[in-house]
């Protein structure tokens, strides 16, 4: 008997056989019982990865005890294709997403020239319940050498930008710091560190994360002190899913303060309970949007935000910093709805000190408008309400 939930439906590994009419009916086959191997270590044997995949399926009952559903094996410099007996191993075989090997994480997934239907999978971390081994070198290049990892929409909502990081930071550091704040707070959903993945470049960076309800937790972290600085986290500009309801690290530290928050090693729950809290409030609040908008909506709508508070005297001082946070206002605002704009007056300029954010829809300017009201950046508390679009259009930025 198989482990429930980590199989795939066969019907649904079976339509992968529903490939486009050009190709003949046995390379359809090929494709739909392929999988990519991304991130394998220098050296790579392809007899040792076959028999390491179909030994990991049989402990894990992903396949019958003396079944070998990988039969054959493609071996290149940094990744590899493995071919399977069925599709339904395919379906299976997802689930080693994540799985170490000889000291590296690898990216398990569908090739890219495969279209046919998702499949559902866990990763391996899932799977066992185990974290990933200290030392192990985790998959940082995003699916890349034409695999689709665990399919792309998947690692989306697995994924969180991190704005203001510095010169001094490192994607091994960066990782370790922010998954062990989330176990100690009670944030992450099981053993070992929920983080997987960490690219760091210039002024910000990307994390992956093992499930997207750890994800969703890790919102929390937004505002936490690192290395001198405090870290912006938030959904990266891609990212076209609902809006998640968070808070920041303040939020955490003031409630622990109060008493509120117990921590897990003092027995308590953690920050769980703090995320649910803001998912139903966030919740009640938008089922009574229609009926008695929050008094930081009173007004006529509009789709375009004004956002005051945000910025202190020295964060436009320089070009550099000046597009930097024009990048990181973007990463963190486009999580509320669909961005059209952001424009941040530079120094002598009208509406010098503000930020103002245009959205496809006044929708999505009430969502940033709860999301930001009131968080606090840098110390400063931020204050959100609409601005009138055609002045924004005449770039007329007086408040």
């Amino acid at each position: 008997m198989f482990p429930t939930g980590v199989m795939g439906s066969p019907s649904n590994a079976a339509a992968g056989a529903m490939m486009p009419m050009m190709m003949n009916p046995a390379a359809m086959d090929k494709v739909n019982r392929e999988l990519f191997v991304g991130n394998t270590p220098p050296g790579t044997n392809e007899v040792l990865l076959m028999e390491f995949f179909n030994g990991a399926m049989r402990r894990t009952g992903l396949c019958p005890p003396r079944s070998s559903p990988v039969v054959q094996c493609r071996v290149n410099t940094k990744f590899a294709f493995v071919e399977c007996a069925s599709v339904d191993d395919v379906a299976r075989a997802l689930n080693l997403n994540g799985i170490p090997f000889l000291g590296f994480s690898l990216r398990v997934g569908r090739p890219a020239k495969y279209s046919g239907p998702h499949v559902p999978s866990v990763t391996w971390q899932q799977l066992t319940g185990l974290g990933l081994p200290d030392g192990v070198v985790p998959d940082a290049s995003g699916g890349g050498g034409g695999g689709t990892g665990t399919g792309g929409e998947d690692k989306i909502v697995r994924e969180l930008f991190v704005g203001n990081t510095t010169p001094d930071m490192t994607e091994q550091g960066l990782r370790e710091f922010l998954g062990k704040a989330m176990e100690q707070v009670g944030l992450s959903a099981g053993a070992g560190n929920p983080i997987l993945a960490c690219r760091l470049s210039g002024k910000f960076a990307f994390v992956e994360l093992r499930s997207k309800e750890e994800t969703a937790a890790a919102l929390n972290l937004n505002n936490i002190p690192y290395l001198s600085t405090q870290l912006r986290v938030g959904r990266p500009s891609k990212y076209t899913g609902p809006l998640t309801p968070h808070g920041n690290w303040e939020d955490i530290l003031q409630k622990y303060i109060s008493g509120e928050l117990q921590l897990p090693s003092q027995g308590g729950s953690g920050a769980a309970d703090l995320a649910a809290g803001q998912a139903a409030h966030l919740a009640a609040a938008t089922g009574a949007a229609d009926v008695a908008a929050p008094a930081e909506l009173v007004g006529p709508a509009t789709n375009v935000v004004v956002l005051a508070n945000m910025l202190g005297p020295d964060d436009l001082s320089s070009d550099a910093d000046y597009e930097d946070i024009l990048e990181d206002t973007k990463e963190e605002c486009a999580q509320f709805g669909s961005l059209k704009d952001v424009v941040i007056p530079r120094i002598g300029e009208p509406g010098e000190g503000k930020i103002f954010l245009e959205y496809m829809g006044t929708e999505h300017a009430a969502a940033a408008i709860r999301g930001l009201q009131g968080r606090t950046f840098d110390g400063r508390k931020v204050e959100a309400k609409y601005f009138d679009p055609e002045k924004f259009a005449a770039k007329d930025y007086n408040a």
